[in-house]
């Protein structure tokens, strides 16, 4: 499933073609939204945010369309009234005077008011935005001692959308690794200096992705990898799916685990306890 810098990323496209400009003409797919497209069509975007994976298209009136990809959900940004040759179902597609916004096979749709957008099952609990503007590392630090997560081990807690919204499976092993944390340890087990060096990671592992299309190293070391003909798969993370390999900092070998249920990558070496 994408995480938040790829969900980031595909609202960066939509928003390019649909923010400030007018829906001409709205249509749903799916019967229980066909009583809303005459209330989106004519109105203007004025902006588009997403809260983790989740995504909302505010319209000028106060209503936004909000929808959550899951595993197959995608959207599309075309030519006016240009479809793409797919075997998925067409559920949303929003037409404005030069493009089309078409979304294929999500089931997580909805249009909100300012009302339903607070009280949403799915946004109303999720945490802040990994790459919200407003989350800073004072803000993670907080929640890091809040007594809802400071006992649970950060292994699993960096996939709980309610921590931070917007985390993922190779998101949380890269920031664990760059933080110098083992997946067992509790931020109570950490030191204050410590706190303040995974939140810090934290947003800097989650920016690097969503600017690097997903490549979690560091631009210096990426270089270096390149210039040794290093490919894509082998340069994108420090510890994500390396299992075995050297780690780029200390030599030692990559392990694999599995926390909630999801594969984990660490360096015992670097993120030892």
């Amino acid at each position: 499933m994408p995480e938040g810098p790829e969900v980031r990323a595909a609202a960066d496209k939509l928003a390019a073609k649909l923010v400030d400009n007018i829906v001409e003409t709205a249509w749903f797919g799916l019967p229980r939204l066909e009583t809303f497209a005459g209330e989106l069509s004519g109105r203007r975007v004025t902006s588009l945010e997403t809260r983790g994976k989740a995504q909302l298209i505010h319209f000028e009136h106060g209503l936004a369309l909000y929808s959550h990809n899951q595993l197959y959900g995608r959207w599309f940004v075309r030519a006016r009234e240009s479809y793409p040759k797919t075997n998925r179902s067409l559920r949303v597609a929003l037409h404005t005077k030069a493009a089309s916004a078409l979304l294929y096979s999500a089931s997580e749709i909805a249009v909100l008011d300012r009302e339903g957008i607070r009280t949403h099952p799915f946004l109303s609990r999720i945490g802040p935005d990994l790459l919200s503007s407003e989350l800073t590392k004072q803000i993670l630090v907080a929640r890091l001692r809040d007594p809802k997560f400071e006992n649970r081990a950060i292994g699993g807690l960096y996939l709980d959308q309610a921590f931070v919204a917007g985390l993922g499976n190779y998101l949380r092993s890269e920031i664990l690794y760059f933080a110098r944390v083992h997946p067992k340890q509790r931020p109570s087990d950490l030191t204050a200096p410590q706190q303040r060096k995974l939140a810090a990671e934290t947003l800097a592992v989650g920016q690097r992705a969503y600017e690097q299309r997903g490549v979690t190293n560091t631009p210096r070391l990426v270089e270096r990898l390149k210039k040794k003909g290093a490919k894509r798969r082998a340069y994108r993370h420090a510890v994500f799916a390396r299992a075995g390999l050297p780690c780029y900092r200390c030599g030692t070998a990559i392990e694999k685990t599995s926390v909630s249920s999801r594969r984990l990558y660490f360096c015992p070496a670097c993120q030892g306890v």
